[in-house]
């Protein structure tokens, strides 16, 4: 009973953090500070204190396994970036920074690098891995939810594109035992839509 009220205390504290963090920031730095610090520090501290180490929640560099499906994912899923990169709706959204300069772009892209990992360490790590170590797909699904609510006010082909890949990502992150392939997915995935989005412009 200890351990379930836990888990509950952990998702409670989760949901109030993604209601204060949502669209909090007004530019990319802001952004990455804001992420850091509710999806990442916050969450941490708190998920220590009630019994969770971090390596439990995924915190850490894991197995081969989710490092392979996460370059076969991003080679295959390449051709549908390249497509949704000539749709206006996605140029006119993305990249989600203003720069002045490749150099200036290129450390923006660090700054998203901060978010993505946050967003993964948070979502496919501190709200995955509790549940779905108890029941795989409850924690696949209390983790998505939330994950595809967040999307909402992006370009709408962009929320069922979450809800799929928030699917994806846990099941890999699951095989690896760790948030981290599916934080390399992501970021090297939104580094090259980025790109796709910049020079189709």
């Amino acid at each position: 009973m200890k351990a379930l009220r836990n888990v509950l205390l952990l998702y409670v504290l989760a949901g109030f953090l993604i209601v204060i963090n949502y669209r909090v920031g007004e530019n990319i730095h802001e952004w990455a500070f804001y992420d850091a610090l509710f999806y990442v520090v916050i969450p941490l501290i708190a998920a220590y204190l009630l019994g969770f180490k971090p390596h439990k929640l995924g915190f850490k560099i894991g197995r081969r396994e989710g490092y392979i499906w996460a370059f076969a994912l991003f080679l295959l899923s390449f051709p549908i970036s390249i497509y949704a990169s000539h749709l206006e709706s996605f140029r006119a959204y993305y990249p989600i920074f203003a720069y002045s300069s490749w150099k200036d772009f290129l450390l923006k892209e660090l700054l998203i690098g901060i978010i993505m990992f946050a967003h993964e360490g948070f979502y496919r790590g501190i709200l995955l891995f509790p549940v779905a170590e108890k029941n795989e797909w409850a924690g696949i699904i209390a983790q998505n939810i939330p994950y595809t609510l967040v999307h909402i006010g992006k370009p709408p082909l962009e929320i069922p594109y979450s809800f799929i890949a928030g699917i994806i990502f846990a099941k890999i992150d699951l095989k690896s035992g760790s948030f981290l392939p599916s934080f390399l997915l992501h970021w090297a995935g939104a580094v090259v839509f980025d790109v796709l989005c910049t020079i189709g412009t």
